[in-house]
């Protein structure tokens, strides 16, 4: 005992911290020796703060580790901390300013400083040219802030840092301007900052002169929501109608080929009318909460005209631009006339471009505007000088531009595109098909008519709205089919008497193996109400659609039979009109059409382009690595010997061998000969793959 040292608290600081957080009261003066020792100290370093010092970051940590301890004391050390580092911090020393900035941190985290004012200190120190201390500061703030809302709002608190924030973005130097902006799209992300002023706030960095905030900026607007995905699919489809009901109508019947065909159509059908059942997500929800888009849109195509920036900027400006116009269905009529200029089929990201032009078309354009970007298409893209591959970019654009403004189309450039129907090319046969499926649906009389298909009931009531029209109905379409004054349904033990009765006379006929017409009553009645709305006038029908509606509120069950029949009138062949030949069926994509488009829908290509040569070879040799198990092993008794002479005979030179006696007494082999050698051949490769 005698040689041991005893305890030196005031030298000691770790062991002094430890006890006092154990027990306050009895190391009170010790506390304040130190605490003293620490004001001598910052007042030596008020007159060299540029100097290093090692004791005075000690006395920092020991203080901010027992603050809470001593609350009486210490109530003006935090005040100190952020008076030194906001006078001193752009001469202050790395280590030191760093351990002071952990200092407040960890006086933070006790909840012994305002946030508002620690937050407001850190955003000016992100001035400094120090990495590793922007890094801990950017984390700090993000996590800090997340904690503030972590039970509910704090809206005081958020308003004072998102106006600070305002002139933050604005700020000279682009370090702490980008890293603010890094923390607002951060917070965005994380549905704290989730509300229309963080987003208008962030507009502003749009416009920044300097490209790295810009380039962040306009990657937020263009980037998606995941948690919005997953919710999205999530969601249920029980009004639906589902592909069992099909297949029970279509398929307890003898099977033939038109009942096959006819099911195949349907569940096609039923497939279009699923995608169009799903409600719309807003993946891209930032957009939507901008206050002013047109003020926004216009501005900034005014920066786009006279950027100077490089082209991958432009493009993601130009992207912007066409997304805000069509989602808000903006007027901008000048960004047609830009985007015309790049409309080449040499042009680089080309295909890029013409996505924009798509995006940024709706019914609410002019034609007159979106004819001339078509004319421009059609043009320079669906000539026969011009690659397949071309061409059916081209015709895929012009679908997708008419699909969201069907008024641009002329009559006689749509007569000059469905013509390509007959192309060599299979990608641009493909794509005038769909273009003039589209039609179909949208104007049938705008086709020829050997390219209308034939009639349906849906296809008769097609029809092209006039510009500006809004077609605003006071029923809802398809309650035809129900009954004014709702019924129970009743026979729900007959109906289970009929599939009894299904399945004994199933076991009857076993030996016959054919197929049982099992009738519902629920079909048979539906039927018989399609057959009555069928022979109805059109007046008639929207009078008793508009008495159903407003007579009583919809079941579910109801809603499933206005869509089975509404989906029947697409199955189902116009009055008069029979089929006179086999529907033929193109794979459709456009039906999934939403607020945005994807380049897939411009690319899309039918068929795979042959591979130039350089491919084919490149990948036939990667196939060819490690294929030691297929050489023949040759395997010697002894290694190093050296070959023998029937090998040498085979790497001879033939005009060596040519006068040799083995070369001219050879004589061909009679046929017999060939016979037996082949015989024994194969009773060689028998007996060695017997062994």
């Amino acid at each position: 005992m005698s040689g041991r040292q005893g305890n030196k608290l005031p030298s000691n600081l770790p062991q002094l911290q430890n006890l006092i957080k154990r027990d306050p009261k009895s190391y009170t003066e010790e506390f304040l020796q130190q605490y003293h020792h620490y004001q001598s100290h910052v007042e030596i370093f008020t007159f060299q703060p540029d100097k290093p010092s090692k004791e005075l970051a000690e006395l920092v940590m020991f203080l901010a580790q027992v603050a809470h301890c001593y609350p009486e004391h210490m109530a003006s050390f935090p005040q100190q901390l952020k008076e030194l580092l906001s006078y001193h911090h752009t001469v202050l020393d790395v280590d030191l300013r760093m351990t002071f900035c952990k200092a407040l941190i960890l006086l933070r985290n006790k909840n012994l400083i305002n946030p508002t004012s620690l937050l407001e200190l850190f955003f000016q120190l992100l001035r400094c040219h120090d990495k590793l201390l922007r890094k801990t500061l950017y984390t700090h703030i993000v996590s800090d802030i997340k904690n503030v809302n972590a039970k509910h709002k704090n809206n005081k608190v958020n308003t004072t840092l998102q106006n600070f924030m305002y002139t933050m973005l604005r700020d000279s130097n682009p370090t702490a301007a980008k890293i603010s902006l890094d923390v607002m799209i951060e917070l965005y992300r994380r549905n704290i900052w989730n509300d229309a002023k963080t987003v208008n706030v962030i507009t502003t960095a749009c416009f920044s002169k300097v490209t790295k905030v810009l380039v962040a900026a306009l990657k937020f607007f263009l980037g998606k929501d995941e948690d919005e995905k997953q919710d999205s699919d999530s969601e249920s489809e029980d009004d639906v109608p589902t592909a069992r009901d099909l297949i029970m109508r279509y398929a307890t019947s003898k099977k033939n080929t038109k009942r096959k065909k006819k099911l195949e159509k349907a569940m096609k059908v039923l497939k279009k009318q699923k995608k169009k059942s799903k409600p719309e997500v807003f993946n891209f929800s930032a957009i939507h909460l901008i206050h002013d888009p047109q003020d926004f849109a216009e501005k900034l195509l005014k920066q786009l005209e006279n950027c100077k920036e490089r082209f991958e900027v432009k493009m993601m400006l130009m992207d912007l631009i066409s997304r805000l116009v069509g989602i808000h269905e903006l007027f901008l009529f000048n960004f047609y006339p830009f985007v015309q200029r790049f409309l080449q089929p040499h042009q680089r990201e080309v295909t890029k471009i013409l996505l924009f032009a798509a995006q940024a078309s709706h019914q609410l354009v002019p034609p007159e505007i979106i004819q001339s970007v078509l004319m421009t298409i059609a043009n320079n893209f669906v000539t026969d000088k011009n690659s397949g591959e071309v061409m059916t970019v081209g015709i895929n654009a012009i679908k997708e531009i008419t699909a969201r403004c069907p008024l641009a189309m002329t009559e006689d450039l749509l007569q000059d595109l469905v013509q390509y129907k007959t192309h060599k090319n299979k990608n641009v046969m493909m794509s005038a098909r769909t273009l003039i499926h589209l039609f179909r649906s949208l104007n049938p009389e705008m086709l020829q008519k050997k390219f209308r298909g034939k009639p349906t009931e849906a296809s008769l009531e097609a029809r092209i709205h006039e510009y500006g029209e809004l077609d605003a109905k006071d029923y809802i379409p398809g309650a035809e089919v129900l009954d004014v004054e709702s019924q129970k349904e009743k026979g729900g033990n007959k109906e289970e008497d009929g599939w009894e009765s299904a399945s004994l006379s199933e076991e009857e006929d076993n030996e016959d193996g054919e197929w049982i017409d099992v009738h519902h009553s629920s079909d048979e009645e539906q039927q018989e109400v399609a057959e009555k709305v069928k022979s109805m006038p059109v007046e008639e029908r929207k009078a008793k659609a508009a008495a159903v509606s407003t007579s009583r509120l919809l079941t579910q069950e109801e809603f499933h039979k206005i869509r089975l029949a509404q989906l029947s009138k697409e199955l189902n062949s116009a009055p008069g009109k029979a089929a006179k030949r086999k529907n033929i069926e193109i794979d459709e994509e456009e039906e999934g059409r939403g607020e945005l488009l994807s380049l897939r829908d411009i690319e899309h290509l039918h068929k795979k382009p042959k591979s130039d040569k350089e491919t084919r070879l490149a990948t036939a040799m990667a196939g060819k690595t490690d294929r030691k198990e297929f050489v023949k092993k040759k395997t010697r008794i002894n290694p190093f010997a050296s070959s023998s002479n029937k090998e040498k005979q085979k790497h001879k030179n033939f005009m060596m061998m040519r006068y040799s006696h083995s070369v001219r007494t050879k004589n061909k082999r009679s046929f017999r000969e060939k016979q037996l050698a082949l015989r024994d051949a194969l009773l060689k490769k028998r007996k060695r793959l017997l062994k």
